[in-house]
């Protein structure tokens, strides 16, 4: 195998939670130009249904299922559909995720719960799922966040204390699956890139970051899905339990 041909994830076939809009889009769409088929999974089937018709437009094949993976029996199910249509699972995009800013005094304890319940839940069951029937070679990419590990001036505990969870999780199951099941584990903290949940953000932000961006600039989808799709292919098949940092710098500041 050459350099080159490490890069390659040809035929295969990747599960992108939260497919159904921002990042989660940007990650299915980058596969599949990449040459992979993709399992949609999302709770919004109307907004699913446009990322595979985004697909379609590109030529490439695609599944779509409606699951909430904070539920495990829906995580389970998920894989049951991919395994069904396809006859294997070789990527899991762990990206399903929501945020608030909400102060903390403010802060309701259904609002903390639901965040932690998708977030960090939700990215356990989905990949506990992944994991019993994952084949050797196999990769599984959780996506966390700078705030998991820096502030960025908003209120931001439960998605903060979501994120940070997310290494931790990351760590453990590298370590559990490594030897014993060939499967690599990893994530990715994205810095700021805008989606439709930073559009939610209040006026003056991402401004208020900008001296922390050492690139000059905030970052684009794509230059995410490169490195998820890097993380998924032989290319770094012997990175695992990493957390690999996507932020144009702002960590360093």
């Amino acid at each position: 195998m050459t350099v080159l041909e490490r890069f390659s994830v040809d035929d295969r076939v990747v599960i992108v939670t939260g497919a159904s809009s921002g990042l989660g889009v940007a990650f299915a769409k980058g596969f599949v130009e990449a040459g992979a088929r993709v399992v949609l999974a999302a709770r919004r089937a109307d907004k699913l249904e446009e990322t595979a018709a985004l697909i379609d437009s590109l030529g490439g094949t695609s599944l779509t299922v409606v699951a909430d993976i904070s539920d495990p029996e829906q995580a389970g199910a998920l894989m049951d559909s991919a395994m069904g249509e396809f006859g294997q699972v070789d990527v899991l995009i762990n990206n399903a995720g929501i945020g608030t800013a909400v102060p903390a005094v403010h802060e309701t304890p259904e609002q903390f719960r639901s965040v932690v319940n998708i977030n960090l839940n939700g990215s356990y069951w989905a990949a506990q799922a992944a994991g019993r029937v994952m084949q050797p070679g196999s990769s599984i990419v959780n996506i966390s966040s700078i705030l998991g590990s820096t502030s960025a001036g908003l209120p931001q505990a439960a998605y903060s204390a979501s994120k940070a969870a997310i290494g931790g999780l990351t760590r453990d199951l590298a370590q559990q699956w490594g030897r014993r099941k060939g499967i690599r584990v990893n994530a990715i903290a994205p810095g700021y890139f805008a989606t439709q949940m930073t559009q939610e953000y209040p006026d003056g932000y991402p401004p208020a970051i900008g001296p922390r961006l050492v690139l000059g600039r905030t970052g684009d989808p794509e230059e995410l899905a490169a490195t998820a799709i890097w993380l998924a292919s032989p290319a770094s098949s012997y990175v695992t339990g990493q957390t690999i940092v996507v932020d144009g710098g702002v960590t360093i500041m």
